[in-house]
């Protein structure tokens, strides 16, 4: 790598850490109801806090290799995201969930959370946290940790939840009593056979509603890949990310929704006049993680466009519902959409762009800004593949930074700890 190359970059880090406020997820939760990997909702965990910048409690998802990293803690950014490489190149390289999450411990100040379907869940470094192990006779036991290692071992149904106060939350104090309220719900949830998608959820309300910690953030579903993307992470640097227990839609029996606040002005469906159910955040987060018998996974890449993968989202799914599985209709659809002023903030596609996946039900989306007087061409990856797969889900800006981490660790990572 040039000398000119990596001074551009660290450049580029000094400027987003001088815009954007350092922030730590204070919630981070884990769950495992399936841990042969089999049930498509089996497996979720999730980041939320009182913080500004959620974007920052970076979640990272392998679709291919189904494991989560979480991060957080007290410590600055640089030693948080040598954390966050750290554990993706061990976790990529075969390695557990302790062995990724011990990591953390040669970090000051920094937590890191991982977990998959099959290789169990860890935390590490700095946190404080309850792991719940559900036995096969319904036994549920609760452990409390504080720093070092947690492991939830792989083959075990159970969860971890790490919990603290943000200072300037109003319900500073009660960070203590919800975590263990939180860790006897999810182990109560999990011995009665309700899914993981639905036991995060669950742990979002709980959190958001008791102990203020109530800013997305989001959430994952392990097995089947899919994330709440930018639904509820802040639009703007330095502000919080939605509420998770305040209304986020309406919907109506037809399907017809609107999000808030527009969700406000209207009392019945203006398609069929019926009534309009209110959907709350942590509701909406356990619709957009759960997988039923219609839904399509889709992931979107090359924009961070605000609503763009929501959108996108709901337009391949009504695609496939409609036309099935076909690159170039969905395309078509996009197109349309992007035609009718639906679809904002990024360049028309082809077939090409798409990506389909008929036997995994999965769909994606290559979007890429192009200059005013070319038409779209089909998708020239600017990083292979893997590393699409690895990231999964990146959020908003330190998301190109974790790009940039994870292309260039080896220079960068020991570049950054010589400081």
């Amino acid at each position: 790598m040039k000398r000119s190359n990596l001074v551009g970059i660290l450049l580029f880090l000094m400027t987003v850490g001088m815009l954007v406020h350092t922030s730590a997820a204070t919630m981070n939760v884990v769950v495992i109801t399936d841990p042969t990997g089999q049930d498509p909702n089996g497996a979720a965990a999730g980041s939320q806090s009182w913080a500004e910048n959620m974007f920052q409690s970076t979640f990272i998802l392998s679709k291919e290799k189904h494991f989560c990293v979480l991060s957080g803690g007290e410590g600055n950014e640089t030693p948080r995201l040598g954390a966050i490489v750290s554990a993706v190149n061990n976790l990529e390289n075969g390695g557990t969930a302790a062995s990724a999450a011990t990591l953390a411990n040669g970090f000051s100040g920094i937590r890191i959370m991982t977990g998959g379907p099959t290789i169990g869940a860890a935390v590490g470094g700095y946190f404080l946290a309850y792991v719940v192990v559900v036995s096969d006779n319904g036994t549920i036991t609760i452990t409390p940790y504080n720093g070092g290692l947690a492991v939830l071992p792989p083959g075990t149904k159970g969860a971890i939840i790490h919990l603290r106060n943000t200072p300037g939350n109003p319900q500073y104090g009660t960070a203590d009593a919800v975590r263990l309220q939180t860790a006897e719900m999810m182990g109560q949830m999990i011995r009665d056979g309700y899914p993981a998608t639905d036991v995060v959820a669950a742990a979002f309300k709980n959190v958001a509603i008791n102990a203020g910690e109530k800013h997305g953030g989001g959430a994952l579903n392990l097995v089947s890949g899919i994330t709440t993307g930018d639904m509820f992470t802040p639009t703007e640097l330095n502000t919080t990310g939605f509420s998770m227990d305040q209304p986020y839609s309406k919907i109506s029996d037809n399907g017809w929704s609107v999000a808030y606040p527009e969700a406000a002005n209207y009392e019945v469906s203006p398609i069929d006049g019926s009534n309009l159910t209110t959907v709350y955040a942590y509701q909406a987060l356990q619709n957009a993680i759960t997988v039923d018998s219609n839904t399509t996974s889709v992931a979107v890449y090359g924009t961070d466009a605000p609503g763009v993968a929501s959108t996108t989202q709901e337009i391949v799914q009504a695609s496939v519902s409609k036309h099935g599985f076909s690159g170039t209709q969905i395309a078509k659809d996009i197109n349309s959409a992007i035609s009718n002023g639906l679809l904002v903030g990024v360049n028309n596609v082809e077939a090409s762009d798409i990506n389909v996946n008929q036997n995994q039900k999965a769909v994606g989306v290559y979007f890429k800004a192009l200059p005013d007087d070319r038409s779209s061409p089909p998708w020239n990856l600017p990083i292979s593949s893997n590393i699409l797969n690895l990231l999964g889900n990146m959020q908003t800006a330190i998301g190109i930074i974790l790009v940039i981490l994870v292309l260039f660790r080896s220079t960068l990572i020991s570049s950054f700890l010589k400081k």
